[in-house]
């Protein structure tokens, strides 16, 4: 018979288990509003590897080439390896040395790859430039993580969309530079630097060290200067420590050991680099120490000062254009620290440093320096150019961004002496929509830079598709090397073309005073060479590497011997080399930009695009004429003719040779129909 009785079994209540996020409030800067209250939203790592991707790709498929350094001294250093043939400067000569092949074979990886699986040399451009936007994303999501956990959540947020909106990381972010490279090792570096130096935290300090270094060797060693304010915390400030007066001279002979040891392990990244370089070049060298002896100590007849000089204000105009509003909030961060001190100082910690320790505000200042020490000595440089601010561009981010939480900072102390009340301040959006405006208006403003620079001067990289993509492949249709496709073949429908057969036309592409925007080999089929015709520039051009026609082997290491040659005439002194120029009557195709509104012409720079007579115009696209054209126009674009009309274009043109182009079109056909092809 079943019985009535119940049972209880008491147990006693389990400890919960500990909560695996970090705790609030630890970073350098302190919420003094809605402390208790959800934390501000921010992505996590992979969500913001994510988002900042789309971004960063988008960059590599559409940004312009910012720079023709980037493309002959590190584009065709790069096809000449993967190819045989390229231009050769005088940098990449082993008289100079003052480019490292081990930086340019970084990148062979992601360019080979598009050719083992037959998609051509085009695709191998935008591997490289995208290999470069996934590895910026990943530096730049840590950095902003890190923030969000060392210095505060506000922060962190602001500076991701500060980044991912950027106009200055659309450009730096993809770009094929050594400075480039140096903003990567220097933002991941900075990341180990936001915490506070400790004895018990060596990982710190190696970590930090190396890849400061790694920049600086790898890349461009001028980058080096960036860690002065890190070298600075980690000899002399206590960071995390608490020393008492009689342990400080133990303590700091330990830190001062420490960076020494780290700076010796630092060191051993020279072993590959100028193993790299010394075989490519075929000798000893030491590519940071050249590039250093050459820009600091070149003397008066050479030196960085010959390829041009700019105003002390160059970088500040630059970085306007760049980064708009962040810029001044950039450089207000330092003194709007000195500020929240006097007026806001709960918001640098809840307590008062002792004499054994370091406060929130030497701490915060030593990463808020490196910004001000990089501009302060490329300012004092005759030679300026946008690209040697690269390294210090996620740094103008993470400045503004604390110069922005700084003034909500002063918004919530004001608010709150006039209000009297703490309540009052933390339910009010005034705060938050002024942080948002700014973020906003910032992004909008870069935005419209990125479309102005896709709009305005991306038609060189467009004539120079067109060449590959519709002009090639009917040299090839009229001759009948390659079937012709039915006219109602959509874009996509398109097959692959194989542009082999090219080589038997012999084309010659000419470049005259539009040299420096020469997008580089990888955008011009194998087949088709390219040489520059006499404009008025007076300066020196490059010549080619001895061509190697074997395939990439490095058997002994190094199978292209172009790189231990130096040609005649190539020189450090900017002199015209005249060997270097083809006659204008052997080009089968021309590139050159015509203003017809405002028409320039001399005997060197006649108008190739309106003499008919000689030359047709296969492609010619707009390109924007900035010395007739609006100054807010031409630096932001909008749609509408209310805008543009307000700015002048010329034509970008790809131009064909009439005469020779069709005697070499009737030449291949015959030896086609012959047989011989």
């Amino acid at each position: 018979m079943a019985s009535n009785v119940q049972t209880l079994r008491l147990r006693r209540k389990e400890d919960p288990k500990p909560s695996l996020q970090p705790a609030r409030h630890s970073g350098i800067l302190q919420d003094q509003l809605r402390r208790s209250a959800r934390k501000p939203w921010n992505p996590d790592f992979l969500a913001a590897v994510r988002i900042l991707l789309l971004i960063r790709v988008a960059a590599a498929m559409y940004t312009n080439i910012q720079d023709c350094d980037e493309v002959f001294n590190f584009w065709e250093p790069l096809h000449y390896i993967d190819h045989g043939h390229a231009f050769q400067t005088w940098e990449v000569t082993p008289m100079y040395a003052v480019r490292s092949w081990a930086y340019v074979l970084l990148h062979l990886i992601p360019a080979r790859l598009p050719l083992t699986l037959n998609l051509g040399k085009r695709p191998s451009f935008f591997a490289v430039r995208i290999t470069l936007a996934v590895v910026s994303t990943l530096c730049e999501a840590k950095l902003c993580r890190t923030v969000v956990e060392k210095v505060n959540e506000r922060v962190g947020r602001y500076l991701f969309f500060m980044l991912l909106f950027s106009a200055g990381m659309w450009n730096a972010a993809p770009a094929l530079l050594p400075s480039s490279f140096a903003m990567y090792a220097t933002t991941i570096a900075f990341t180990y630097s936001l915490e506070p130096s400790s004895i018990k935290n060596k990982r710190r300090t190696l970590f930090a060290t190396m890849l400061f270094a790694t920049g600086a060797i790898v890349g461009w060693p001028f980058a080096l200067a960036l860690s002065l304010p890190f070298v600075f915390e980690e000899l002399l400030i206590f960071g995390g420590d608490r020393v008492e007066p009689s342990s400080r001279r133990s303590w700091m002979i330990s830190r001062w050991k420490r960076f020494f040891i780290a700076g010796l392990v630092s060191a051993l990244i020279f072993v590959p680099v100028i193993a790299i370089d010394s075989v490519a070049y075929g000798g000893w060298n030491i590519v940071p120490w050249n590039i250093i002896r050459y820009n600091v100590f070149g003397g008066s007849e050479r030196g960085p000062d010959l390829y041009g000089t700019a105003p002390w204000y160059f970088y500040i105009l630059n970085l306007l254009l760049n980064f708009n509003v962040l810029v001044p909030l950039a450089f207000i961060s330092l003194p709007g620290l000195a500020v929240t001190y006097r007026i806001d100082r709960k918001r640098l910690g809840m307590f008062k440093p002792g004499p054994d320790q370091s406060s929130p505000f030497t701490l915060l200042a030593l990463r808020l320096a490196p910004l001000y020490v990089w501009t302060a000595i490329l300012t004092a440089q005759a030679h300026k150019e946008e690209r040697f601010m690269f390294p210090a561009y996620p740094l103008i981010c993470f400045n503004a961004a604390v110069a922005l939480y700084l003034i909500r900072g002063w918004m919530e102390v004001t608010y709150i002496s006039a209000t009297k009340s703490s309540y009052r301040a933390s339910r009010s959006i005034i705060f938050g929509a002024t942080t948002c405006t700014v973020i906003a208006v910032t992004g909008l403003i870069s935005l419209s830079r990125v479309l102005a620079l896709w709009h305005y001067y991306h038609a060189p990289l467009s004539v120079f598709s067109y060449l590959e993509a519709h002009e090639l492949p009917r040299l090839l249709n009229v001759t009948g090397l390659l079937p012709p496709l039915p006219q109602e073949t959509e874009e996509i429908d398109r097959p692959s073309i194989d542009l082999a057969p090219i080589r038997a036309f012999d084309l010659r592409l000419c470049l005259g005073k539009e040299w420096y925007r020469f997008p580089g080999h990888y955008l011009v089929p194998n087949g088709v060479k390219v040489d520059f015709v006499k404009s008025e520039f007076g300066g020196l051009l490059p010549a080619h590497f001895e061509e190697s026609h074997a395939k990439l082997t490095f058997n002994g290491w190094w199978d292209r011997p172009g790189s231990r040659i130096t040609p005649a005439n190539l020189n450090d002194l900017n002199k015209e080399a005249p060997e270097f120029y083809v006659p204008i009557e052997s080009c089968d195709y021309l590139v050159d930009l015509d203003f017809p509104e405002h028409p320039v012409s001399s005997l060197l720079e006649p108008r190739y695009a309106v003499d008919n007579e000689t030359w047709e115009r296969v492609s010619c696209l707009p390109f924007l004429d900035a010395a007739h054209s609006s100054l807010l126009t031409r630096t932001l674009w909008l749609p509408g003719s209310w805008w543009q009309d307000k700015n002048e274009f010329g034509d970008y043109c790809l131009l064909k040779n009439k005469e020779k182009v069709y005697k070499k079109e009737v030449e291949v056909a015959s030896r086609v129909q012959e047989g011989k092809l």
